[in-house]
């Protein structure tokens, strides 16, 4: 790098390490991160969930040819009248993937099947539950319309027209596109690969006996899904303790096999918070301190260099702090950088809330809330006390209510902004 990252950011206004604003950190990350290289072929049975890593042409129209949309009669829309029933004379049928020689002429009509290809002459097909047949005629009601219920070649993809842009996330409906073309195999992003840490004398793996004054390890878990969900390769490095030589060791091994290196815990101003301070030493800290609640305490930044060095998320300590940076600034950054473009933000809705809402003006808050209908409307509660270590209140919840920077205390029926956690990743 030719520039260190603060001075790459420098020139915004609003920069300050020790206290930055949530929107202007997200804006910082999304504008550093570049996908990581490398690409893999797979077969398409195989890539839900990747990236696509270039752009796919369509090699043919979809559909291929004019077919009906539904199960009829195939006429000449020229014959229909409308304000008065046409009996035309059946001449022949047509089915799906098979030939159908017909040629119709005036005051004929062909029975066809949904997806048969349109025999010549064919423009218009009405729709079998509202005709009349008798024997070899069919009698047609008046109000038809010349060219319905019919699907043309090309109307889904024309042939050359882009299929999926470069950056397209395989979700299911992509893995039936590309099939709908012949696609049997796609050139996909490598997996990113995250290396997690969960740090402190404290705490303690699942497992084994807690001894006085020590926690579970839940962060690790929780990050651990989290990523997972995002089709990362997780790399666990499991506890880290308090000690400044083991961290280096970890840190320079994980930068050497990983991407990024998410830890949680040893970023705030403790005596034995050494994250930072690590990060420091092996790199650079573009931000440490994000005006937010819960999650002020997290750190951004790099360590090492080149194929050497990982991008670092140091997150907080508690777990729902964890829980909330990692949804507002890691997900999108590694959503950067394993490729996907654009990368999505958390859909947002605006909503009555039903509970009243204690804060002060200073930072964004992201309070844990339920989403629920009532009446036809969607509303939106508190799940109860805020706690940053009450991580009960993150498996209550399937939204963040968000509140500004500048925003007071919420009474009951404000209408208040929403993030809607549920099938986010």
């Amino acid at each position: 790098m030719t520039d260190t990252l603060a001075d790459q950011f420098g020139c915004h206004t609003d920069y300050d390490p020790s206290a930055m604003p949530v929107d202007l950190a997200r804006k910082l990350l999304l504008d550093t991160l570049s996908p990581v290289e490398g690409t893999e072929t797979l077969p398409l049975s195989d890539a839900l969930g990747r990236i696509l890593a270039v752009a796919l042409r369509s090699p043919l129209n979809v559909p291929p040819h004019d077919n009906s949309a539904m199960d009829g009669y195939g006429l000449r829309g020229a014959d229909l009248v409308a304000d008065a029933p046409v009996r035309l004379r059946v001449v022949g049928a047509a089915f799906a993937g098979q030939p159908c020689d017909v040629v119709l002429g005036a005051g004929e009509a062909v029975r066809i099947m949904t997806g048969a290809k349109l025999p010549a002459g064919v423009d218009t097909v009405v729709m079998q539950e509202v005709v009349q047949t008798d024997g070899d005629w069919v009698v047609i009601p008046a109000g038809q319309r010349p060219g319905q219920n019919v699907r043309k070649a090309g109307e889904d993809l024309a042939e050359g027209g882009l299929a999926l842009a470069a950056g397209t996330l395989i979700r299911p409906a992509e893995l039936g596109l590309l099939a709908s073309i012949g696609i049997a195999e796609v050139q996909v992003r490598r997996r990113l690969k995250v290396a997690i840490f969960s740090t402190g004398d404290e705490v303690t793996p699942i497992g084994t006996p807690l001894k006085e004054g020590g926690i579970y390890d839940s962060n690790r878990y929780s990050l651990f899904g989290l990523l997972s969900r995002l089709g990362v390769e997780v790399i666990d490095g499991g506890v880290l303790k308090d000690d400044p030589v083991a961290l280096e060791a970890a840190f320079r091994e994980a930068a050497r096999i990983a991407d990024v290196v998410l830890t949680s815990g040893g970023v705030s101003v403790g005596e034995a918070d050494f994250t930072r301070d690590m990060m420091a030493r092996l790199g650079e800290v573009l931000f440490w301190k994000i005006s937010m609640k819960p999650g002020r305490p997290m750190a951004f930044g790099r360590i090492g260099q080149g194929s050497e060095g990982a991008w670092l998320f140091g997150l907080p300590g508690n777990p729902v702090a964890v829980m909330v940076t990692f949804y507002q600034f890691a997900r999108p950054a590694l959503m950067r950088l394993a490729g996907q473009d654009p990368v999505p933000e958390i859909p947002t809705l605006k909503v009555q809330c039903t509970s009243p809402i204690r804060k002060q003006p200073g930072r964004t808050e992201f309070q844990r809330g339920v989403l629920y209908p009532e009446n036809g409307a969607w509303k939106v509660r508190t799940t109860g006390a805020q706690g940053s270590g009450m991580l009960s209140s993150m498996a209550t919840a399937n939204c963040f209510i968000v509140l500004p920077e500048n925003q007071g205390r919420v009474d009951a029926g404000a209408w208040v902004e929403v993030q809607v956690l549920d099938g986010i990743v």
